[in-house]
């Protein structure tokens, strides 16, 4: 693309973004707020204004790319929530203390059509998350409804299955993978993500982060109320389970025990059996 541009001889007034759409597509991962699911590539490129080498260890959001175009343009706006991203590339200060995160619906894969409404602030230390509606399926049901099969906010792999397939019979020493991946969760959630990168254990009941619970629940209620968000005045609106789903596909449960037998691992060297080696013996 780059070799494009140059050819075209408009390389140097061009701004190439790389980003991503979402986080990885696996359990606790995509359609999820933890860090594998917000936590995305971004590399920029305008020689103009950002040297060669430069690193950003801050905070920033998608909603931060419309008023940094909108900029570079040489407009104005002063309706957006975001922060344009020049100033910061230049090596100034802005408040970025902090990143707002906010989930709704992915696909249709609860009974009604429902949503699995979702919002949190992530700072430096911590992760709180409110999971508005707790009582629905955050992956989706366990049986099909619409689309994607069971668990459907979730997109099928091996992963997926292999975790499916240890429903009530957990790793002795390890996480239940099944019980974070896949069942319901409590209505606030809060990680240490120094000392838990991955999330994995709660502290939102712990009288010792009662402090911190309260003012990362402060901070996103004011996020939400700025922002005119309809969950901060109702925060069990059924608005979003009224709009239109558009995508629709794979209508039935799959066999997915099935699906880990046939599954082969075809490693990129090596003496291995012809058409690969099952998943299950490894």
């Amino acid at each position: 693309m780059i070799k494009l541009l140059e050819e075209a001889g408009i390389l140097d007034n061009t701004i190439i973004v790389m980003t991503s759409d979402n986080g990885m597509p696996f359990p606790r991962a995509k359609a999820n707020l933890y860090d594998y699911g917000t936590r995305m590539p971004l590399a920029i490129r305008w020689p103009e204004k950002i040297n060669a080498g430069t690193v950003i260890d801050e905070f920033v959001n998608f909603v931060d790319f419309a008023p940094s175009f909108i900029e570079a343009a040489g407009q104005e706006q002063e309706t957006m929530t975001g922060q344009s991203l020049w100033p910061l590339l230049a090596g100034k200060q802005q408040d970025r203390g902090q990143v707002y995160l906010e989930r709704e619906r992915h696909a249709n894969v609860r009974k009604g059509d429902l949503s699995y409404p979702m919002r949190a602030v992530r700072d430096h230390q911590f992760l709180y998350i409110r999971n508005m509606m707790p009582e629905r399926n955050p992956a989706g049901d366990p049986s099909v409804h619409v689309s994607v099969g069971q668990y459907g906010d979730i997109d099928n792999s091996i992963t997926k299955f292999l975790i499916m397939n240890m429903e009530g019979n957990p790793i002795p020493g390890q996480p239940d993978y099944f019980k974070l991946a896949f069942e319901k969760r409590p209505e606030e959630e809060l990680y240490d993500v120094v000392n838990d990168p991955y999330q994995l254990i709660n502290l939102a009941e712990d009288n010792t982060f009662s402090e911190v619970k309260a003012n990362m629940r402060e901070k996103l209620q004011n996020w939400m109320e700025k922002t005119g968000d309809l969950r901060a005045t109702e925060p069990r609106s059924l608005y979003w389970d009224t709009v239109r789903y558009t995508p629709d596909y794979q209508f039935e449960n799959y066999d997915f025990k099935k699906m880990i037998e046939e599954y082969r691992i075809m490693p990129p060297f090596g003496n291995y059996p012809k058409g690969g080696i099952p998943c299950l013996d490894q």
